[in-house]
């Protein structure tokens, strides 16, 4: 299915498909972008920093919510949690009943600070052209499609 768009000329017909997958290329320039810039800069990898980041807003979180908050495995999340746990990014924590969880070393603290910093600059170089009112165009339209029920999508008419 195509629909009309108002660019800044002529009218132009975007599909779906089209505009799928423009999102896949911002996403995949910024991870290409994020990843060496996080590795080369604080030694971490685009998902230890997102692990530090979801857990520094959700402290607590349990291994199987940091996976999908991250959209790894629990068995991948299980694994890079025991690694950030030995470089001393990460300690465990007990949790409720027999549960482990984890916490974020000051070690940890101060990556995550320095990721978000590479990460508010990489974002900055692309989302950062938008002006603001279009930014929150684009966060709203965005967060609708993610919301939307899965399944067969609407016919327009």
């Amino acid at each position: 299915m195509r629909y009309a768009v108002w660019m800044a000329g002529p009218v132009q017909e975007v599909s779906l498909q089209d505009v799928g997958l423009a999102v896949k290329r911002l996403q995949w320039r910024h991870h290409r972008e994020a990843n060496a810039r996080l590795l080369a800069e604080v030694g971490l990898s685009l998902p230890q920093w997102d692990v530090l980041r979801h857990l520094r807003e959700r402290p607590g979180a349990s291994l199987h919510e940091l996976a999908q908050l991250t959209f790894q495995t629990d068995q991948s999340m299980g694994t890079l949690a025991s690694r950030m746990v030995d470089r001393g990014l990460l300690e465990r924590v007990t949790g409720p009943g027999r549960a482990v969880r984890h916490a974020i070393t000051a070690a940890g603290e101060r990556a995550r600070r320095a990721g978000s910093d590479i990460m508010d600059e990489v974002l900055a170089g692309s989302l950062g052209s938008l002006p603001p009112a279009e930014r929150a165009t684009l966060y709203r339209l965005l967060t609708a499609a993610v919301s939307a029920p899965v399944g067969r999508g609407q016919d327009e008419t």
